[in-house]
């Protein structure tokens, strides 16, 4: 039997007030923004969705500080622009908090292609990946990661179908997208920055 691995805990700053995102078998869903600090200083403004009961028992206000456990999730959302994954926490509970701020993902998945090792223009080593992490209901989610040094040589000598559990935390970085207009669309992509990772066998 597949055990499904796929835990995040959060806590940081409502950085937006609650918007309605959809409704699903009777249960209101609301999207929001958590900003989450870095030991860095730099900030991390994470999507979440949260069933309304959930935030109704919260009861929280823009700038108080929330702490969040749940699921990393993805979605392919189309566009004019074309395809965009989105990524996102799936909220399962949600309470006032004053803990200092915290990050930290655990998944088991499976690589659904060739990771790709490369170095930064500082010369850091850093290997991207795509985990393929099953949800149930014969539902699969899609999560960008990055590996780093001595992780990101282990991870780029596997391929498609090995299947790792890693650690680590949800960040998010800005960028510039060219499009086929020639004008530039600055976007944010959502990725796992891992601190650890090892090949799984179930």
């Amino acid at each position: 039997m597949e055990y499904i691995i796929n835990h995040v805990r959060l806590c940081g700053t409502l950085d937006s007030a609650p918007v309605f995102s959809h409704e699903n078998h009777g249960r209101r869903f609301y999207r929001f923004f958590l900003a989450v600090e870095r030991l860095s200083g730099t900030l991390d403004r994470l999507r979440v969705l949260a069933d309304w009961d959930l935030l109704r028992e919260a009861d929280c206000a823009w700038g108080e500080r929330v702490l969040v456990t749940g699921q990393v999730r993805s979605y392919n959302q189309v566009t004019e622009t074309g395809r965009h994954l989105l990524i996102s926490v799936f909220a399962e509970s949600l309470e006032l908090s004053e803990e200092e701020p915290d990050d930290q993902v655990t998944l088991t998945g499976t690589l659904c292609r060739d990771p790709v090792y490369r170095r930064t223009p500082l010369g850091r080593e850093i290997c991207d990946g795509m985990l393929a992490v099953n949800r149930g209901c014969r539902r699969t989610d899609y999560l960008p990661c990055i590996f780093w040094g001595r992780t990101a040589r282990r991870i780029a000598e596997l391929s498609t179908g090995a299947r790792i559990t890693l650690t680590g935390r949800l960040q998010s970085r800005e960028y510039n997208k060219l499009l086929e207009s020639g004008e530039t669309e600055r976007r944010t992509a959502y990725e796992i920055s891992a601190v650890s990772a090892e090949l799984t066998r179930d």
